[in-house]
């Protein structure tokens, strides 16, 4: 008997995602290319998640993501759903991929697009780095083509791939990578500390430190020396927005001011997901029946508060030895003239990293000051996020992992202590940079602390990121992407495999339609789908 389009399109598995940030529609999308009839709940009015947006006065800003690394991971994604990259936006591969400045030294090094300037310019700050710094990208490179083959791709189902000849082969030196730090690998290699840092400074964006990262990560890089970093057109929004339209293309029902408030299952002897409860944005509760449910909330927060204590597969003492990611101050400031003393990435390294990092991360913790900065002046490369004579600032300020610190505000409305720190970033930057009077030319000002991620993401103790890319929280230590006590019930986005970071995120909601086919390969999927 023939069967009709619709009538094959009513007997698919339905499958409802929480959260619509880029790991939940990028789920999704893929998803309803597999066939399956999806509806995608988003909390908040907007999609996007910690890569959302925020405008006002003409001033456009990407609220949280603003490096676009890793574009092979794009691009295969974009393929899988039958388009691409360069369809979907136009890119620009930065350079100076991103400065830095130092306390202590009155000059910022520049990271270079060109891979032989970069070997140079460590050259020129230490004898003998530039060969050093060849040799460290070689190893990089190593380690991140391994990764791609045999780890990144993998929902860990299997460990065949740890069995690979080229695995084998690398079996000592992996070992070695797994269990030495990142900063002493760097150590290794240079002794300067402005090079050890910038080799060291990936840790941050692992929601780690370089002392607590496995130098396995040292593969990053070969990422931004060496590969480049890149600005997508019009900002993240525009990476959202095109993921989304994708989604919608591939038939999944897309339904925001939705907030998750339980998982539901049967009452079998193994628990089946049975569907999501919600609440919309009247108050108004509703129950949506599926076969398979994805969460891309955060972990912590799906397993805690949307399933019983008897379905959790992780109770909470587990979630009390393991260690979160640092959280974070934000700011969004528009400000009036230009900042050529700023590239788009611009990085501020404190002298004593030890303890910058000791504050953040070991009880008592405080706000470190000076702090390590992170600032993105997107207006340099896309005059579009600003009016006409102004800059667009994001600032990034790395801060302990505490709700209680405060929420961000409006013009100066913030807690007292996220104003402080703001206040003091803002101080700090201007100083370095040689900007006397950014204070006084900052004409638009948001902040967001702890607080917020806590209560606008659920994130796990305010962290800006999720837990830290430790040795015990990396690869199959990492949380597992499917329930170990409930049917039909999968894990996306950065608080599971393979961890925190844009890229990571898509290649999450890839893991989630291999464990639907039963894929236990380490490779990724053929495209397109």
């Amino acid at each position: 008997m023939n069967t009709s389009r619709t009538d094959a399109v009513n007997t698919s598995p339905t499958a409802v995602v929480i959260g619509g940030g880029i790991a939940g529609l990028a789920t999704a999308a893929l998803l309803g290319r597999e066939g399956l009839r999806v509806v995608l709940l988003e909390a908040r009015d907007e999609l996007g998640g910690r890569a959302g947006s925020w405008d006002r006065d003409g001033f456009r800003f990407d609220t949280g993501p603003s490096w676009y690394l890793m574009p092979d991971v794009f691009d295969h994604f974009f393929r899988l759903l039958g388009s691409s990259s360069a369809e979907e936006f136009p890119s620009t591969r930065l350079d100076p991929g991103y400065r830095v400045f130092f306390e202590g030294h009155p000059h910022p090094v520049d990271i270079s697009a060109d891979k032989q300037l970069n070997l140079q310019t460590f050259e020129a700050i230490e004898a003998g780095a530039g060969a050093s710094l060849d040799r460290y990208l070689v190893s990089a490179k190593d380690a991140y083509r391994i990764a791609i083959r045999r780890f990144l791709y993998t929902t860990f189902a299997s460990y065949r791939s740890f069995l690979a000849p080229e695995v084998l082969s690398r079996a000592a030196r992996l070992a070695r990578l797994l269990l030495q730090p990142l900063d002493r690998f760097a150590a290794g290699h240079v002794t300067d500390r402005r090079l050890r840092q910038i080799l060291g400074y990936p840790a941050v964006f692992l929601g780690s430190s370089p002392s607590m990262t496995p130098s396995m990560y040292h593969l990053m890089s070969h990422l931004d020396l060496e590969d480049g970093v890149y600005y997508p057109g019009g900002g993240f929004r525009e990476v959202i927005a095109s993921i989304a339209r994708l989604a919608a293309r591939e038939g999944v029902e897309i339904v925001t001011g939705a907030r998750a408030t339980a998982i539901t299952t049967d009452d079998g002897q193994r628990p089946t997901v049975t569907g999501v409860r919600y609440v919309d944005a009247d108050g108004s509760s509703s129950h949506l029946d599926a076969d398979i449910v994805v969460s891309a909330a955060d972990l912590h927060h799906t397993e805690t508060t949307l399933l019983p204590e008897k379905l959790r597969s992780r109770p909470q003492k587990w979630w009390n030895n393991r260690v979160a990611g640092p959280g974070a101050i934000l700011l969004y400031l528009g400000v009036h003239g230009e900042l050529d003393q700023l590239a788009h990435h611009s990085l501020f390294f404190t002298r004593d990293w030890t303890e910058n990092f000791a504050q953040i991360f070991n009880p008592p913790t405080s706000i470190p000051n000076p702090a390590s900065i992170y600032v993105c002046r997107p207006s340099a490369t896309d005059p579009g996020v600003a009016p006409s004579g102004h800059e667009n600032l994001f600032v990034l300020v790395p801060v302990p992992a505490d709700p209680d610190l405060g929420s961000g505000g409006e013009d100066g409305t913030g807690d007292p202590i996220i104003e402080a720190a703001a206040d003091e970033a803002i101080r700090q930057i201007g100083s370095w940079a040689k900007i006397p009077d950014l204070a006084e030319r900052i004409v638009l000002r948001r902040t967001v602390g702890p607080a917020d991620f806590a209560r606008d993401f659920n994130s796990w103790k305010g962290s800006a990121l999720g837990p830290a890319h430790t040795l015990r929280q990396s690869a199959f230590f990492r949380g597992r992407n499917i329930s170990s006590r409930v049917t039909g019930l999968l894990y996306a986005g950065g608080t599971t495999v393979p961890g925190i970071g844009l890229p990571m995120c898509l290649i999450s909601a890839e893991l989630v339609v291999k464990r639907l086919r039963g894929d236990t390969s380490s490779m990724p999927l053929e495209e397109p789908l």
